[in-house]
């Protein structure tokens, strides 16, 4: 794909815009050139020529705040690149999520998955301390009563049309479900199979 770039257009350059690889969100546009592109396969962060130090930049050097690289693209006239990575902290100067001020786009899958993976670690280590250490050592007749608790507080919150008791509720549902899945074997990909099958 390198061989394939056209540097010359741009005096060695190409530009590359930088998307969360996760939402797609565009998170900011950057420079690169053939050093740059090449560093940022191998270290998998994502690098950059800067035009006025005139030297290679790695994101995040200073504040920590890197982009983790996934993947890179270039378009139909090989003069540009589209590089996907995970950001690690607030991609912009400013502190702002985005260099063009956006907030995070908040991916709703990754996120449950996310939880998943850190009930799954609190199963397997059982850190003293952990509330879900607390509900697996009480085992499955405590979370499931937790589960009914919480489904009934969210269906109170409902009833009295207080939204963000609701919204507030619903997090400590589903929580708590994903807790008992893990109890009881599952995942949320259990579910997910059963609601597809549904579906068709």
């Amino acid at each position: 794909m390198i061989e394939n770039l056209n540097f010359e257009k741009m005096n060695g350059l190409v530009p590359a815009v930088i998307q969360d690889a996760r939402t797609n969100q565009v998170l900011m546009v950057g420079f690169m050139n053939r050093e740059a592109v090449e560093k940022t396969i191998a270290d998998k962060k994502v690098t950059f020529y800067s035009r006025t130090k005139k030297r290679l930049w790695q994101k995040g050097e200073t504040s920590g705040h890197y982009l983790e690289y996934v993947s890179m693209k270039e378009d139909c006239d090989d003069d540009s690149l589209l590089v996907k990575a995970i950001p690690h902290g607030p991609v912009c100067h400013t502190n702002q999520f985005t260099c063009f001020g956006e907030d995070e786009i908040v991916d709703t899958g990754s996120l449950f998955c996310k939880l998943e993976e850190i009930i799954a670690d609190r199963r397997q280590k059982m850190p003293e301390g952990s509330y879900t250490t607390k509900l697996f050592k009480e085992g499955t007749p405590r979370i499931a009563q937790k589960v009914g608790e919480e489904g009934v507080e969210v269906a109170i919150a409902s009833v009295l049309g207080e939204k963000k008791r609701v919204a507030e509720e619903s997090a400590d549902l589903i929580y708590h479900l994903l807790v008992l899945l893990r109890q009881q074997g599952m995942k949320l990909e259990d579910v997910v199979k059963e609601l597809r099958q549904r579906m068709k």
